[in-house]
């Protein structure tokens, strides 16, 4: 048998090769998370809905396999689904194909109530395991807070403005998600891209390579010559709150202390409010002359800096997590969504907490289908220890 406490330290790495070495069975595995979810989930409320036979039988399916000597690249691991999406979705099928096992649904705002940055459940919002008075951000709230109390390793989730992102900045984990088009779009405008959080970035990448091909937990071996970095604090346009800034600012620095990037001081990254161009296409607006004098000028300013940089750093966020009241007049996605109309992978890190103790995410972008070498600088920047995490 395996303990809760044991189980929610392990990655989903971790667990993959046990179940997979024959080591731990995946139902002693998957009767461990179900425990983990019964301990924690009344005082987060990530889930609306717990598989717990469903998940027994599908783990019991994956040793069977293993004991044939099927290779399964992520055996056993439990995972968590953002609720409107559901087990059929593309990502989810694809991840119950290389062994995960869903252990339930997910919360997310209510539709059609404007911005909300919080999970709902018939029980009450979703609290931010880091401290239940915040919000632990939006649309993918439980999976978010799932993987932050260790419920799960991995939980999928989905961005349109922000929304994998935002909650791994405001939940203190990883939050990725890969170049638009990469995986089918969530919406008809293409902005919503499927993507998935995580206590690791290498477990982000083990999600990658079985959503859209490659070798689970692969890396780039060998030195590798730091990549040009280009800082924005704003991207020209958002109100970013100083405390953020600081926070993040102080693990670019360090990033570059490490050797880890090479900071251009020379480029920067200014570019225009995309707030309309983002809701015309959101709408299927006919507005198309609208949408173009945002894009077109974004565009090539994001053409010039990645023909100089192959990584832009922001804060993920402007401001530090709210209470479960809401964001008011503020807009949380003011330094996401940019990146969600041009296309471009991006990923959140935990940079830091601010001296209120409020946890701020480090947003990486890369190049248009460059989330392979994104995900590497991810990766070492996250084993050299850029920010400590609270143990789940």
């Amino acid at each position: 048998m395996i303990s809760t406490s044991e189980y929610a330290g392990l990655s989903a790495l971790d667990i993959a090769r046990m179940v997979g070495s024959g080591g731990r069975a995946a139902v002693d595995v998957v009767g461990a998370a179900l425990g983990r979810i019964g301990e924690r989930d009344a005082g987060v409320r990530a889930f609306t809905a717990v598989w717990g036979e469903r998940a027994l039988a599908r783990a019991a399916w994956v040793d069977a396999q293993v004991a044939r000597g099927v290779r399964l690249p992520l055996a056993g691991v439990p995972i968590g689904v953002k609720a409107g999406e559901g087990p059929d979705s593309y990502q989810n099928t694809r991840l119950v194909a290389a062994g995960c096992v869903p252990v339930g649904a997910t919360s997310m705002p209510r539709g059609g109530r404007g911005w909300q940055t919080y999970g709902h459940t018939d029980r009450g919002p979703t609290l931010n395991p880091l401290n239940p008075a915040w919000s632990p951000g939006g649309s993918s709230a439980g999976s978010a807070a799932a993987v932050a109390a260790g419920m799960v390793p991995l939980a999928s989730g989905s961005d349109g403005a922000g929304s994998v992102r935002i909650p791994a900045a405001w939940c203190g984990i990883v939050g990725f998600k890969p170049t638009n088009g990469l995986l089918p779009a969530r919406d008809r405008a293409g902005l919503n891209s499927p993507g998935v959080l995580a206590r690791t970035v290498a477990d982000a990448r083990a999600y990658l390579d079985a959503v859209a091909g490659g070798v689970p937990g692969a890396a780039v071996s060998g030195p590798v010559a730091p990549p040009v970095a280009v800082w924005s604090a704003t991207l020209g346009h958002a109100d970013t709150d100083p405390a953020v800034v600081a926070v993040a600012r102080r693990a670019v620095e360090r990033l570059a202390e490490d050797g880890l990037i090479t900071l251009d001081g020379d480029v920067g990254l200014d570019l225009v409010d995309p707030a309309p161009a983002w809701t015309a296409l959101r709408a299927g607006s006919a507005d198309a002359e609208g949408v173009e004098a945002v894009t077109a000028v974004n565009d090539a300013r994001l053409a010039d800096c990645f023909a100089r940089a192959a990584v832009v750093l922001t804060p993920t966020t402007p401001y530090p997590p709210h209470g479960h009241d809401g964001p008011g007049a503020r807009m949380n996605v003011a330094l996401t969504w940019a990146f969600n109309v041009s296309g471009h992978p991006a990923i959140s890190l935990p940079a830091g907490t601010t001296r209120r103790g409020q946890p701020v995410g480090l947003q990486l972008v890369g190049r248009p289908h460059g989330e392979r070498e994104l995900l590497d600088l991810a990766d070492r920047a996250d084993r050299a220890g850029l920010a400590i995490r609270s143990a789940p």
